[in-house]
């Protein structure tokens, strides 16, 4: 339920505060600007540390504490989607519709794959009481030498 995906920049904060109200969000001032950054153009994959180099270029004032938790909220509420990595590098893909991940270890960079082009048979038994929400593949890519 990614709505706010490739928002017009001539949007109003009316509106955007509307959305975000609609995910259950208050629509305050650090959060209109990270939607403003975040969902402008094209899908994306990035880190709260790109972010705030981000915020910081458009000249706001935001602590990398608040942008984390702002991303953790946007996922939460079903607008960002959490790709995480490794145990120390997590990505926020504005891409909240079911696909997988290459990951390309030289660069840092995902690269979305459709789907349908990834087939996941012969999964274990699931624990009584649990079900499978999804199945999230990253394929670890690295440059030939």
């Amino acid at each position: 339920m990614n709505d706010m995906m490739n928002i017009d920049n001539g949007i109003t904060d009316k509106h955007l505060s509307d959305r975000l109200r609609a995910v259950g969000l208050r629509a305050t001032r650090p959060r209109l600007d990270l939607v403003r950054l975040l969902f402008t153009g094209e899908n994306r994959h990035l880190t709260a540390e790109s972010l705030h180099e981000e915020v910081q270029q458009a000249g706001h004032k935001m602590s990398l504490a608040t942008i984390y938790n702002s991303l953790h909220q946007f996922t939460e509420a079903g607008l960002l989607r959490q790709v995480v990595v490794d145990s120390t590098r997590s990505y926020f893909d504005t891409n909240t519709t079911d696909h997988h991940h290459f990951f390309v270890s030289d660069e840092n960079r995902l690269i979305d794959i459709p789907a349908e082009k990834v087939s996941v048979s012969d999964l274990p038994d699931v624990p009584a009481g649990l079900g499978i929400t999804g199945v999230d593949v990253i394929i670890r890519l690295h440059k030939k030498s």
